[in-house]
């Protein structure tokens, strides 16, 4: 897989790179990674890393990594020999690649099946610039003939340099690779995904709190699957059970509510320590990770991603809660509450409970509208954990203070 540094690594790529890294683990082969570096002028600084960053917290590792300009001097050299066969030829300092005017070029896709095109409409290409430096269609199939390379797995914008390629490798003296070009992804209304879609890069994904294995078995789905009813799967069954017969030709969607029910589902499986242990890397040094492992049992059938975790546990980690709505600060029932939960011998979920559902009993009320104005001015919002989990994690002085009137006077 060779993904250019002229921009950070997006979804369409992590998902090509899966199938390399699938096919090659389940073969008991290698996944290399090269960096295309050969247009040093469009690079994305930063780029690189990136690359390497998010494809580790993907949870996809490789056994090569390498730079196309590091084998420079050697394309360079490859080149001058094809210059000397009569393969290639000079051009204003630059070498061209002389293309088969007759005749077809043909291949075995390994998605596509049976792949020809003309050879008539084959340019010749540029293979070395006037400045040294190998272009990726030279520097690409150099690499797969010196590094052996069985199968080429990419997207399917590089059909196209296939042909080319093809007849780089041949000219060298060796047997060309497989090709397999994969599906394009596309957002909901059918179009090539972008940008305007929503979230690309993997960088976003990481951001918005989306649980990296849940990432990358909904990756692995895009344009492939196991069978017509099986969704959830390990990284060890993907490795068993992908194949390339079951890749579809046609375009995959890019579902987000998909994604995040996915995403839902790993987190619920997940212990108690380990959701706890994710949510706090997640989350980083700015929380208390003391505080957030004992609020996470709280969240853990409530949260599709991480990243909703501050909406929904601000109130726990601040001391000045503003109402989102104030005109829900029902005086009576808030007055009374305290009243009631200052009674309590035991502070615990389950008292507090019983304690709520009798007071909103004795005022008349459903249990919801006498739970919502004391929801609101304990947590500030109508969306929080448990009401009653809630209060026994703030603690009975918190929980009283917040059901207090303003200034502290009593009811």
């Amino acid at each position: 897989m060779a993904p250019s540094p002229t921009g950070f690594l997006h979804v369409g790529t992590a998902r090509t790179f899966i199938f390399n890294w699938l096919f090659a683990r389940q073969q008991g082969g290698e996944c290399f990674l090269r960096i295309e570096n050969t247009d040093m002028n469009r690079e994305v600084e930063g780029a690189t890393e990136q690359i390497q960053r998010s494809l580790t917290w993907l949870g996809l590792d490789w056994d090569a990594l390498s730079f196309q300009l590091d084998r420079m001097h050697r394309c360079q050299e490859e080149a001058q020999r094809l210059v000397e066969a009569g393969h290639a030829y000079e051009d204003d300092g630059a070498i061209r690649f002389r293309m088969p005017d007759e005749g077809r070029t043909a291949s075995n896709d390994l998605v596509l099946g049976h792949v020809e095109v003309p050879n008539e409409v084959l340019d010749d290409l540029v293979i070395v610039r006037s400045d040294g430096r190998p272009t990726y269609n030279f520097a690409s199939p150099v690499e797969d003939w010196l590094d052996g390379i069985t199968h080429v797995i990419r997207g399917r914008d590089h059909i196209s340099n296939t042909p080319k390629q093809i007849n780089i490798v041949r000219a060298l003296g060796a047997e060309p690779p497989l090709y397999g070009h994969m599906p394009d992804v596309a957002g909901d209304d059918g179009k090539k995904l972008s940008k305007r879609h929503g979230a690309q890069s993997l960088d976003e994904f990481h951001d918005m709190g989306y649980y990296a294995p849940a990432l990358m078995n909904f990756l692995a789905l895009l344009g492939w699957s196991y069978d017509d009813k099986t969704t959830i799967m390990s990284r060890d069954e993907l490795i068993e059970r992908f194949s390339f017969d079951r890749v579809l030709s046609s375009p995959a969607a890019f579902d987000y509510k998909k994604l995040d029910w996915m995403n839902g589902v790993y987190l619920r499986a997940l212990s108690p320590d380990e959701y706890a242990n994710a949510l706090i890397d997640y989350l980083g040094p700015n929380w208390d990770p003391e505080k957030v492992r004992r609020i996470a049992p709280l969240l853990q059938e409530k949260l599709t991603r991480f990243g909703e975790f501050p909406r929904w546990a601000n109130f726990y980690f601040r001391d000045d809660v503003e109402p989102e709505d104030p005109s829900l600060l029902d005086p009576t029932v808030i007055s009374r509450a305290r009243e009631v939960l200052g009674e309590l011998e035991s502070w615990d979920a389950a008292s507090i409970e019983t304690s709520l559902r009798d007071l909103a009993a004795e005022l008349g009320l459903k249990p919801g509208q006498a739970f919502t104005p004391i929801r609101m001015a304990v947590t500030g919002s109508k969306i929080s954990p448990g009401l009653f989990e809630s209060l026994e994690l703030l603690g009975r002085d918190e929980s009283l203070r917040r059901l207090s009137p303003p200034g502290g006077a009593e009811a």
